[in-house]
């Protein structure tokens, strides 16, 4: 099994309502296996910490529309509309949610040979309205459960 190798790490934006961060690590993957990890959203409460439920509502190779229910420190739900760029770059926005008023990002992967896959994960949240707890619900997501998120994907990525 690889190492995930950390290369750079920044959050920026009020913690108390949102954030963006974006992350780049080498995962020892190759890219299509990432890549596949990545879509296989079906498999997201197998594999991803806190992930309750996942739906697929439509998926092709051009993107997917995708329920979440994760449960952080309360049960969250939303939708994603995912854009695939096989096998460089996922996108997704927010489509609706119940917590989330901004959730957007991307995954960009770039080989970097000999079953390597360097991986720039970005991603910005913000939650609707003044929630109890806000500041902390979004420091979970962006600097505590990041890190095990995407040694998770690498694993996963490892096993196919």
């Amino acid at each position: 099994m690889g190492l995930l190798k950390q290369i750079k790490f920044e959050t920026q934006g009020d913690l108390d309502m949102g954030a963006s961060t974006k992350k780049t690590v080498i995962f020892e993957a190759p890219i299509d296996k990432v890549y596949e990890a990545i879509t296989s959203y079906q498999d997201y409460p197998d594999f991803v910490e806190g992930v309750s439920t996942v739906n697929v509502l439509e998926k092709n190779d051009s993107g997917a529309r995708v329920e979440y229910s994760i449960n952080m420190i309360k049960k969250i739900r939303y939708i994603l509309k995912m854009i695939h760029n096989k096998p460089h770059k996922v996108e997704w926005s927010l489509e609706s949610g119940d917590l989330f008023k901004v959730n957007s990002g991307a995954w960009e992967l770039t080989d970097k040979g000999d079953g390597k896959t360097q991986v720039d994960y970005t991603v910005e949240i913000d939650i609707k309205g003044f929630i109890p707890m806000a500041g902390k619900i979004v420091t979970t997501l962006t600097e505590t459960q990041l890190p095990k998120m995407l040694k998770s994907y690498e694993q996963k990525a490892q096993s196919l």
